[in-house]
């Protein structure tokens, strides 16, 4: 594993600090009027997405991570495991459910995702940043009712239940932003 100094931060770099994965968010060279310099920086836990503000001396070592971001093609899941596909080596990679959590409510068939690797460990999974989707349940709409108006729910095709505006009906196709699960426009 390669080490690198605080001379070689750079932000989106990836740390591997007690056997847990980071990346750095920002950071500062700090060089006081007295005493020795230090660095002041920020990193993200690459796993539960917290971010910690850290303090070291200038020219501490840290070791250095290969992060890569493969996007990958979602096929399918069968309840315990989501199924997605490497686009160029057509290898198949199994992820669990569990490990996916909330966002897999965003997944659909033959839509891409982004599968987070730090060296060759799986570290997350992103679905697409907007999806196209059929509402499958919702109120009726009634003429008259406008943009400006309220909203209603509606469940979409892959599960998701959002907030939509009182015109759409069930079997009209929406963008939805999987980022906080929002209402972009009627497709």
């Amino acid at each position: 594993m390669a080490t690198i100094s605080t001379a070689d931060f750079k932000n989106g770099l990836g740390l591997k600090i007690n056997d847990k994965y980071y990346t750095i968010v920002e950071f500062q060279h700090v060089k006081p009027g007295k005493g020795g310099a230090f660095v002041r920086y920020k990193i993200r836990d690459l796993r539960s997405g917290r971010v910690i503000d850290q303090t070291c001396n200038a020219g501490t070592k840290f070791e250095n991570v290969l992060l890569l971001t493969k996007e990958m093609q979602y096929l399918y899941n069968d309840g315990e495991s989501f199924y997605f596909m490497d686009n160029e080596t057509y290898d198949q990679v199994a992820v669990p459910a569990d490990f996916i959590g909330e966002k897999s409510v965003w997944f659909k068939e033959n839509d891409n995702a982004q599968l987070l690797y730090a060296d060759t460990e799986l570290l997350g999974v992103e679905p697409p940043m907007f999806i196209e989707a059929e509402i499958t349940e919702t109120d009726p709409g009634f003429k008259g009712d406008t943009v400006q108006g309220g909203t209603k729910p509606a469940t979409i095709e892959t599960g998701a239940t959002l907030q939509v505006p009182m015109y759409l009906n069930q079997g009209e196709r929406i963008k939805v932003d999987t980022r906080d699960g929002k209402f972009v426009s009627r497709v």
